[in-house]
């Protein structure tokens, strides 16, 4: 069940049901679940507001990338941009934005919203592991610093 987390200090739901500005942050892995929070997120944004679609490409650790070919990371964003436009395509009536970003997923998803000016974030969350209890999810961590409200959807 989905909960959004009011934060944002310029929305008022009371006055202006709609979002202006939605951060759609995807994992491309997940393709399937992609799709549901960019459609939710169509079903949220006003009629003049933007989406932006976010995929973010941890970066690999240093013993792994020495062994892949020079040309892996670009190749990687390469195929996220694709897989991004092809969700973007089919929609018609809406604002839709792409970006792929390189770092750890929470900090790039709430520098994206900031950037952005973003009054809503959505992400998707996967049940916790023991990995999460010890150091966090990504969602519990945008969740816990994001300065506009967030949407998790399981």
């Amino acid at each position: 069940m989905p909960r959004v987390l009011p934060r944002c200090p310029h929305h008022d739901r009371r006055r202006d049901p709609m979002y202006a500005r939605i951060i759609v942050a995807v994992d491309l892995e997940h393709l399937d679940q992609a799709r549901a929070l960019f459609s939710r997120a169509a079903s949220l944004v006003d009629g003049g507001g933007e989406i932006r679609l976010l995929h973010v490409l941890e970066e690999l650790p240093g013993f792994v990338a020495a062994e892949l070919p020079s040309d892996v990371s670009e190749r990687r964003r390469a195929e996220a941009v694709v897989e991004l436009k092809a969700m973007i395509e089919p929609v018609q009536d809406l604002r839709v934005a792409h970006e792929v970003r390189h770092g750890a997923a929470s900090g790039q998803i709430l520098q994206a919203a900031e950037d952005s000016g973003a009054d809503l974030i959505m992400i998707a969350s996967h049940k916790p592991g023991l990995r999460d209890y010890f150091i966090g999810s990504t969602a519990a961590r945008v969740i816990r610093h994001a300065q506009c409200s967030v949407l998790v959807e399981r």
